[in-house]
């Protein structure tokens, strides 16, 4: 049912995605949304920006109907204005909440909505300043100071990294990028014209996370299947190149994946992806999972890259977990879910799980509570000790086991000039799982895998990161 007055109130420091979420809820439930700021004297320390420029951001909202400052009781306003909805993030639900009271005594209703505050404004107010500096890549100071983490402790865990046995399995992706020069509108219907002026192919899909793994250092053994095609064979080669030692089991009934990217102008125009959307045939999953159960028998590390094309069907994902927990190894898994339906929940007890937040709602198949407790809740589901939910543009949100409950906290994305965000997963998957293999915090590994991610949007196309790359960064 719509209300005709609805009403939030809060400080309001940035306009961050948390705020906008809360107004776009309020707004889906009335004909008129009324805006609440508190002054300087009612917010104290927690304003971090004077209260006029405060309010002429709300006001600019095309979503906010009225807004004015509140400098008193925010349920004395209430009671004055009488909305019919009064509208909180969901983190306030378990709070003490004066507004109740208010809003029952005249037959109004509290309602707390999905669009929780992840971010803080005071995060969002310090990355906009150091979005000035010409560098496109800024270390997240705040966050580093909060969680005592340096550049020294980041790169002294990088040089543990060399001789780690590392296993990858999952699905093998041959991306291919065609630059194209847009020569306009056809006459004939609405479609853009282009010509495609250079190609360049590199691999993606689980053989990019263990070319990553090997070019940080790590001894990668990477298990899969292919078909027999040239997108195999130019697999093979450049594993081979990147120094990983592979493993392709061969079904010649299915294509090895190949997506191609056309783009023009940094812009992605059109994807097609030429594909077997099927599982493997039980015998070759017998055969892959042996393979694997074996290499975890020497192995440090466990890496799932589900990419949902059919390499990783349930009961092999069971049998090679089931045989990495005994051989007491860490297990990480990413299952992306970009252009299908994967379930991330379905690698059970794992050490590590980093879906986007599309992906972790999709699995839970809940689009109402907030990013915390959709984190809380993966990681319950599969019994996972942590978790990164990825959130694009947005950053990352880190949750993870502290003694009997869980700890989060956030770290918004460090390029503030991306290039391309294809492989950043990839990466922020890779340094964030080797971070943790070698004794690293959640905060240390999620800060790295960051840094990662960052390096990777800044250019077009998947390559294998380094080293050199991510010390620059922290030592720049």
């Amino acid at each position: 049912m719509k209300h005709e007055t609805v009403f939030v109130s809060g400080n309001f420091n940035v306009l961050h995605p948390g705020h906008l979420r809360l107004l776009k809820f309020a707004k889906e439930n009335g004909s008129r949304l009324v805006v609440g700021v508190f002054t300087d004297r009612v917010a104290g320390v927690a304003a971090h920006v004077p209260q006029e420029f405060r309010l002429e951001a709300v006001k600019m909202n095309g979503l906010v109907d009225e807004a004015f400052f509140v400098d008193g009781p925010v349920e004395e306003v209430i009671l004055q204005l009488k909305p019919g909805l009064v509208v909180k993030g969901k983190e306030h639900r378990a709070r003490e909440n004066p507004e109740q009271k208010a809003v029952e005594s005249y037959g109004g209703k509290l309602l707390f909505s999905s669009g929780d505050v992840v971010f803080t404004s005071l995060d969002l107010i310090r990355r906009e300043m150091a979005s000035q500096e010409q560098r496109s890549i800024a270390l997240p100071k705040q966050f580093m100071a909060r969680r005592k983490v340096t550049a020294k402790s980041l790169s002294d865990l990088m040089t543990k990294f060399e001789g780690l046995k590392v296993v990858v399995v999952g699905d093998v992706i041959a991306d291919e990028y065609i630059s194209c020069d847009p020569l306009g509108m056809s006459e004939e219907d609405p479609t853009i014209v282009v010509t495609p002026i250079s190609s360049k192919t590199f691999i993606g899909g689980a053989a990019i996370v263990a070319a990553h793994a090997a070019s940080l250092g790590a001894k990668v053994r990477f298990f899969s299947v292919v078909g027999d095609d040239a997108s195999a064979n130019f697999c093979r080669k450049e594993l081979s190149k990147f120094g990983v030692e592979h493993h392709l089991l061969v079904d010649d009934s299915r294509p090895t994946t190949l997506k191609q990217r056309f783009r023009s102008r940094s812009k992605t125009l059109l994807r097609v992806s030429h594909l077997a959307q099927r599982s493997i045939e039980e015998p070759l999953q017998r055969e892959l999972v042996k393979n694997v159960v074996d290499a975890c028998a020497a192995a440090d590390l466990l890496i799932f890259s589900d990419f949902n094309y059919g390499s990783l069907p349930q009961a092999v994902v069971d049998q090679i977990t089931t045989a990495a927990a005994k051989k007491n190894i860490k297990i990480v898994a990413d299952s992306q879910s970009s252009s299908q339906i994967g379930d991330i929940t379905r690698f059970k007890n794992a050490d590590l799980l980093t879906p986007t937040e599309r992906e972790a709602r999709l699995a839970l198949r809940n689009t109402e509570d907030g990013l915390v407790i959709i984190a809380e809740m993966v990681c319950e589901t599969a019994n996972a000790r942590s978790a990164i939910v990825k959130l694009g543009e947005q950053g990352v949100l880190l949750h993870a086991r502290s003694g009997k409950s869980f700890e989060t906290d956030q770290i918004p994305a460090l390029n503030s000039a991306p290039q391309d965000v294809a492989g950043a997963g990839d990466c922020m998957l890779v340094a964030s799982s080797l971070a943790l293999t070698v004794g690293a915090n959640m905060w240390q590994a999620g800060l790295l895998g960051s840094i990662a991610a960052a390096i990777q949007v800044g250019r077009v196309g998947n390559t294998p990161i380094t080293k050199a790359e991510l010390l620059h960064e922290l030592t720049s």
